[in-house]
């Protein structure tokens, strides 16, 4: 099974897409975090990709599907790939089908985890985690229990991350549905695009995502 994992950042993409991992023994291909591991490991790749970003130019479509093309071709036959943050242009779609041809593979299902915006910024402006060991915690729907005290660790220092503000999160958003929208009709023609309520609890995504992939 290879499936894109489509959804704005807050909507829970990661959480899911570590749980198929979990259950399915899937492979995550985040481009973002490829080409930060071919930059680590100075790979022939990772070399290129560090002269591009130091010169502040973006990374090609070509380089991009070189690295999924190169992960793709380390993983057995069996394991599925999760595609996470890739296509994200029309462009990167179709290279994506020459790719999975040149390996065998075909595109299963497209899955998007719709949120609603309002309910989205509350959800991500709301939330900060224990500076000691990281626990999430939301200022209206998971408080710690004693105020200023981690639940589980005891710590008394907190921290938010500063790109999540209201305006931040909007801006997000409007980039999401700019880079989607080229490549939603092409799978939607297909019949492949499936939609899956993502302001739901993290269980029920699991389980309609489940349910998509039976």
């Amino acid at each position: 099974m290879n499936i894109i994992l489509l959804g704005p950042p807050g909507a829970g993409k990661g959480t899911q897409a570590q749980r198929l991992v979990d259950n399915h023994g899937m492979k995550q291909l985040s481009t973002g975090d490829m080409l930060r591991a071919a930059v680590k490991n100075e790979t022939p790749t990772g070399l290129k990709v560090k002269a591009i970003m130091e010169a502040g130019e973006l990374v090609s479509d070509e380089i991009v599907s070189a690295l999924i093309s190169d992960e793709l071709a380390s993983m057995g036959p069996e394991t599925g790939a999760i595609f996470d943050g890739y296509p994200r242009t029309a462009a990167q779609a179709h290279a994506l089908d020459q790719i999975l041809e040149a390996h065998g593979r075909t595109l299963d299902k497209v899955i998007e985890l719709e949120v609603d915006e309002d309910a989205l910024v509350d959800r991500i402006t709301g939330r900060f985690t224990c500076a000691s060991c990281g626990t999430g915690y939301h200022d209206r729907h998971k408080l710690p229990k004693v105020e200023g005290v981690c639940d589980v660790c005891g710590g008394t220092e907190f921290k938010r991350r500063p790109d999540d503000n209201e305006e931040t999160v909007r801006t997000r958003m409007q980039e999401y549905r700019s880079k989607t929208a080229p490549i939603l009709p092409i799978y939607e023609e297909r019949g492949i695009v499936s939609r899956v309520d993502g302001m739901a609890s993290m269980d029920e995504v699991t389980s309609s995502i489940e349910a998509l992939l039976a």
